[in-house]
């Protein structure tokens, strides 16, 4: 029998917002949310991100991610600078402090999680994180992704610094 879209969404959104909720617990400590948590983490490691490219992949709305870099700057953790290429565009950087802000909300996070995904094996994780990185290519080129791999979700998902994410192969 076939299964029904809304049966997968139902599934992701649940771990997700499960999973959001636990690392959550361990940002509030640090009074950092999950999403700025994410863009310092997409923004690791880099010389700078264009707003537009941060927001596609912290998968945040425009002005989602504006209010959450302005916070970043006021708090000396991340700093806006024209791009050398485009005039045009803005690039967002960390700053030292930043960097030194995000290792230590990925080690208290790391601490809470453990060394895999919870309720997972390692061996599972490693199954599991590559089709989330091409079932998410498949959606963000429209594609249906059928189970050649065909659907558009070639390259793997990675992070700011180009790392894949999880421990996709």
């Amino acid at each position: 029998m076939a299964r029904q879209p809304q049966d997968l969404l139902h599934l992701l959104t649940r771990a997700e917002r499960l999973a959001a909720r636990r690392i959550q617990s361990v940002l509030d400590a640090y009074d950092c949310s999950v999403d700025a948590w994410r863009v310092l983490d997409l923004l690791s490691g880099d010389e700078g991100r264009s707003m537009t490219g941060l927001a596609e992949d912290a998968a945040l709305p425009a002005p989602t991610l504006t209010k959450i870099v302005d916070q970043l700057v006021d708090q000396n953790l991340a700093f806006r600078r024209v791009d050398p290429a485009d005039r045009r565009r803005v690039l967002v950087q960390l700053t030292p402090r930043g960097l030194r802000r995000r290792r230590q909300l990925s080690r208290a996070v790391r601490a809470e999680w453990g060394p895999t995904s919870p309720g997972l094996t390692e061996d599972e994780e490693d199954q599991l994180m590559p089709l989330l990185g091409r079932l998410s290519g498949a959606l963000a080129n429209g594609g249906g992704g059928g189970r050649d791999g065909s659907g558009g979700g070639e390259g793997a998902t990675t992070t700011a610094a180009g790392n894949p994410v999880g421990r996709a192969r």
